[in-house]
């Protein structure tokens, strides 16, 4: 990996370029993906749709480089990540992507700030300056009352905050985020949807899946898939 990335204006985020996954099923392959390939282009707010099974969230752990087991070609910001090494797959990872995970994926023996504080810490920021961005970030996700919990004393739709916070504490450059309120009632919702919306407006590049048009409604683009293939509906 280059020493510093590309981010000329106008150039693309994301280019994917005939990515696939599969796995081996006995004496035959099992696609989960097909011959995908698209671009991002930096500030875009993307969607992807499709029933369950359809390869979303495989596709969403791909353009967030946790899965390296696939083939074609990904380049993010110029970067070649289908020629990287996972060791700097994980470092351009922690320095650009934000990721809201179904799952929560909140570490058990931290506090809220404490998870909070983790991806400014992969940035080598300051720990007074870390301070004082986790104090206003749980402010604006108005959990400040909720620092000194752990996960597991939370309910669902308040670790789905803390997941979503943590995910844009430390102003990613790219906001992965997979069906990012899920476990949210429909107020809370909404505020995610337009915290999204603002960061969007910002510059933040967003991809998300979800199930919901109402969310998918904040985004410029919809991007389709069924059984692994990208369908125009």
């Amino acid at each position: 990996m280059s020493s510093a990335v590309n981010l000329v204006a106008g150039q693309n985020m994301i280019s994917l370029r005939n990515i696939e996954k599969s796995y081996d099923a006995g004496s035959s392959r099992t696609f989960v993906l097909r011959r995908i390939t698209f671009d991002v282009p930096k500030g875009e707010f993307l969607t992807i749709m499709g029933p369950s099974g359809a390869g979303k969230s495989t596709l969403l752990a791909i353009l967030g480089m946790l899965d390296g087991a696939w083939t074609g070609e990904y380049h993010f910001l110029g970067e070649q990540v289908h020629r990287m090494s996972p060791k700097d797959r994980v470092a351009l990872n922690k320095q650009y992507i934000g990721f809201v995970f179904q799952q929560y994926h909140l570490l058990d023996d931290l506090t809220v700030s404490e998870n909070l504080d983790i991806p400014l810490s992969y940035r080598n920021v300051k720990k007074s300056e870390r301070e004082a961005i986790v104090a206003d970030t749980l402010d604006r996700f108005h959990i400040v009352g909720k620092k000194d919990l752990y996960p597991r004393q939370l309910s669902g739709g308040q670790q789905q905050l803390v997941a979503v916070a943590r995910a844009v504490v430390a102003g990613p450059k790219l906001l992965l985020a997979d069906e990012p309120t899920g476990n949210l009632h429909s107020e809370q919702g909404r505020e995610i949807m337009e915290l999204f919306k603002k960061l969007n407006d910002a510059g933040t590049t967003i991809i998300q899946v979800t199930h919901s048009d109402v969310n998918a409604s904040y985004s410029d683009r919809v991007i389709n898939l069924k059984d692994g293939w990208m369908v125009n509906l």
